[in-house]
């Protein structure tokens, strides 16, 4: 199953898993939508020709959603309230009814932490395979979807350099992470951004008008400006876009490059605008890399069933596939380090971050 926002290389994984199960004489089930298709038993046995072609296809074609978590599993009703109920056991028969021996979780922090409860309270078995664009999974070096993520906004922002070479702008990318700024640091490093904003590093407004200031100096009339979109300033807080009741994280950020641009623009004069990518960093065909990777995670978390190696997570570390527990897999997101060696390197060719007034 795949569970949460959809991601460049779902697919890929589902090929790989499909194919090598096969090979060693499994069944193997497609779970339509995520936790809603285990609650509801909308699940099909796949073959071979289910999956030719999908490689490199976007999204998933199980479909996902990033709601209906099957401990509270939410019910919506025509006045519009919502009620829950806990369909642990409905899970658990569905499962039993089919013959399902495991089960293998394609998702984020939230879809593993719910893979890893069916296996701590109902006894499931599951498997886990991270992904997420945002690269913020614990226990794992990359998760498959970021590279692809990364690619989009780096053209994005090759093109938005014309632009705002041309009209003399600063010009702002607003990208996702969640309150990781992994997204950000990378593409803006490959993208020659002039300053990048991340969650882990508050910015002062002072220091990004200061950096704008000294391009002028140098005779550069233009400024590129990433933004994660968790971004937050010296003691502030993230801009939320709005809130989403029934979903596993309701908070869905986003905004914080708009109240820049007019922050920048009414402190210099200098006309601003900011793009937000959205799921333009989502959809699409996977990067090389990425279709590399989930090839490699989808063969591992078949290798890990017939190995009965149960309640883990395969990970890449040191470019090899390992396996991790479960249980970690969904615990705190991972952060970029304030020592990482790519701000670091950023730093030396002259990024400013928000933070040196």
């Amino acid at each position: 199953m795949t569970g949460g926002g959809d991601c460049p290389g779902l697919n890929a994984v589902l090929n790989a898993v499909v194919k090598s199960a096969l090979r060693y004489g499994y069944q193997i089930y497609g779970i339509e939508n995520g936790f809603n298709g285990l609650v509801n038993d909308n699940m099909k046995l796949l073959t071979f020709q289910d999956v030719s072609g999908i490689l490199p296809r976007g999204g998933t074609v199980l479909g996902t959603t990033n709601r209906d978590n099957p401990f509270k599993f939410a019910h919506e009703h025509e006045d519009g309230t919502i009620t829950y109920t806990d369909e642990r056991e409905t899970v658990v028969r569905n499962l039993a009814r089919r013959g399902i021996e495991a089960l293998i979780v394609i998702g984020g922090d939230g879809s593993l932490a719910i893979g890893s409860q069916l296996a701590r309270e109902c006894g499931v078995k599951v498997v886990g395979v991270p992904k997420t664009i945002d690269n913020d999974l614990p226990c794992t070096e990359r998760t498959f979807g970021f590279d692809t993520a990364v690619a989009m906004a780096t053209e994005a922002l090759d093109r938005l350099h014309t632009t705002a070479e041309s009209h003399h702008r600063v010009m702002l990318l607003e990208v996702m992470g969640r309150y990781a700024g992994w997204i950000a640091l990378h593409s803006g490093v490959a993208g020659g951004a002039d300053v990048i904003l991340i969650p882990e590093i508050p910015y002062h407004m002072d220091a990004i008008i200061n950096k704008i200031h000294e391009r002028q100096r140098q005779g550069k009339m233009f400024s590129i400006i990433v933004v994660a979109e968790g971004s937050k300033p010296e003691g502030g807080e993230m801009t939320v876009a709005r809130m989403v009741k029934a979903s596993f994280d309701p908070i869905r950020l986003g905004g914080v490059g708009f109240k820049l641009a007019d922050q920048i623009e009414q402190a210099t004069g200098i006309e601003s605008r900011c793009t937000v990518l959205g799921y333009l960093q989502r959809g699409g065909s996977p990067t090389a890399f990425d279709r590399v990777l989930c090839t490699r995670y989808g063969v591992a978390a078949v290798e890990a069933c017939i190995q009965g190696n149960y309640d883990v997570m395969v990970a890449l570390r040191n470019d090899s596939i390992v396996q991790v527990p479960l249980e970690e897999a969904g615990s705190k997101p991972r952060s970029v380090p304030l020592d990482s060696e790519i701000i670091k390197a950023a730093r030396y060719i002259g990024i400013s971050f928000g933070d040196e007034v």
